[in-house]
């Protein structure tokens, strides 16, 4: 960590490459389906004849500009890009649609800046203690971790909490299609040889978020989104004052990202739900989130750009990818004879500092590249006509299905699933209940079947399940997220009955 890796990082050619990264990485990001994962798995065979840290930095750069591009189609079209932004689409669409897509965007390049930095900086200074987090999680602990998050249904369910349990219920019944996670047993096909890969997450999520406003669009006769007066600018000014405010949340929505993005497998998906969540239980009265409130960007997009570093540290201190493009990244570094462990820092330090300072760089020109861009997007997407833009959306939602896996049944599945949304979305069920069903299902099946069998095994199921601090302590925060909102309208009704009263 000494400066000539600081200049190694800030020759022209790295930073060329991290400028190209990052803005490849952004749009890309911001067309549905084609997630992170995608974007850098796509472009890793270029880095092949690179060096390592060059190789590296472009890499990195690609994946932190997907995760924020991913909030352009969330705030505009309604549609997470990436799996990244599922909780972006609570308050950045509503926001775009009373005309504030502008503020929106910027707003989101500001927290996914901040973010980005705060899981970089982590990276550099704390990788080796925070490893040790990583390996603390057993299955139990991964279990209840997905119940945790299963919990946070209770803040996406908009007022019907019934209504969002049977969604989450649904969506695991979803994930439970296909071959299980432990004994590999064939579930739920029906004799369908398609239904034996199950529901892909991507597919899934592209159908419920984008087939459904796309039926809209057509459905209903009004311009997409408001725009009042030219855009001749996304509002730098503006937005960077209302992140400022919220610097409290911006700060703790960074560290819950940068914790969730060591434990592998979880992703910024999870960690945007959990800091989301996290935002809301602590909103002021006047704060309306899932009506447009700034704060649920701040929240989403700060939380799942801090993975971006968060991710890195488990796949190079302990060579265990912390989220899917962290496995692609440790592939290629592989290749290029890297060998992640305990002892890169040691062996290879030279590479890594390189590359983490990259990494800085890239993120801080995330903010230029992404307010450009972000400026352009919105202009397009609120001025093309209904007439352009439903089937060039509809063509990438089936362009992005079919490329996960190449083939034709993903898309039917998908289209089928879009529809299957938009009916029950005239009934009050919401889309994001079901897609964290989807995402978490796996996760927890895998943890409480493993779990399951250790406790038999050693006969102490309840010591497996309950006894190990973090578990503890997991099971506290899922209590606390559950009852805190029972408590909160107990007091509520109770500060209206005693002003009643007087």
């Amino acid at each position: 960590m000494d400066l000539g890796n600081f200049l190694s990082a800030l020759t022209p050619l790295n930073i060329v490459l991290a400028l190209l990264g990052v803005a490849a990485g952004t749009v890309i990001g911001s067309i549905p389906g084609l997630t992170a994962t995608m974007a850098v798995a796509v472009l890793v065979p270029i880095t092949f004849s690179m060096e390592p840290a060059s190789a590296l930095i472009l890499l990195g750069a690609i994946y932190t500009g997907a995760i924020y591009g991913g909030a352009y189609a969330a705030i505009l079209l309604n549609t997470p890009g990436t799996p990244s932004a599922i909780a972006t689409t609570f308050d950045g669409y509503p926001m775009a649609k009373r005309g504030d897509g502008d503020l929106a965007v910027a707003i989101a390049c500001f927290a996914s800046v901040f973010g980005g930095l705060i899981g970089a900086l982590a990276l550099l200074f704390l990788a080796p203690p925070l490893s040790q987090v990583a390996l603390a999680f057993g299955p139990i602990e991964y279990f209840w971790l997905s119940v945790f998050g299963l919990s946070l249904i209770a803040s996406l369910s908009k007022g019907n909490l019934l209504k969002g349990l049977a969604g989450g219920a649904f969506g695991m019944i979803l994930s439970t299609v296909g071959v299980a996670e432990i004994s590999a047993d064939i579930r739920l096909t029906f004799g369908s040889q398609t239904l034996i890969a199950g529901f892909g997450v991507v597919g899934a999520l592209i159908g419920l978020y984008c087939i459904p406003v796309l039926i809209d669009l057509v459905a209903v006769p009004d311009r997409h989104l408001k725009m009042e007066n030219d855009v001749r600018s996304v509002r730098i000014r503006e937005a960077a004052q209302i992140t400022l405010k919220s610097k409290f949340n911006l700060l703790r929505s960074s560290v819950i990202g940068t914790l969730v993005g060591i434990l592998p497998g979880a992703g910024g998906s999870v960690a945007g739900l959990v800091a989301y969540s996290e935002a809301k239980r602590n909103a002021r009265e006047d704060q309306k989130f899932g009506e447009g409130e700034a704060d649920g960007i701040i929240a989403t997009e700060s939380s799942n750009n801090a993975t971006v570093g968060g991710g890195f540290i488990p796949t190079l201190v302990l060579g265990i990818p912390g989220t899917p493009p962290d496995a692609v990244i440790l592939g290629a570094l592989l290749v290029q004879g890297v060998r992640t462990g305990p002892t890169l820092f040691q062996s290879g330090g030279s590479i890594v500092y390189t590359f983490i300072y990259g990494l800085l760089i890239a993120t801080i020109l995330m903010l230029p590249v992404g307010l450009l861009i972000g400026r352009y997007a919105y202009k397009s997407i609120v001025a093309i006509p209904k007439a352009i833009l439903v089937p060039a959306v509809g063509f990438m939602t089936i362009i992005g299905t079919f490329a996960i896996r190449n083939s034709i049944s993903d898309v039917i599945i998908m289209i089928c699933l879009g529809v299957f949304g938009w009916i029950v979305g005239r009934f009050g069920f919401a889309a994001s209940p079901i897609v964290l069903g989807l995402i978490l299902g796996p996760i927890a099946e895998q943890g409480f079947v493993q779990s399951w069998t250790i406790g038999a095994a050693t006969n102490n199921l309840a010591g497996v399940f309950f006894g190990r601090p973090i578990s503890q302590a997991i099971v506290a925060f899922t209590l606390l997220t559950l009852l805190y909102p029972a408590f909160s309208t107990w007091k509520q009704r109770r500060k209206t009955a005693k002003a009643g009263a007087n």
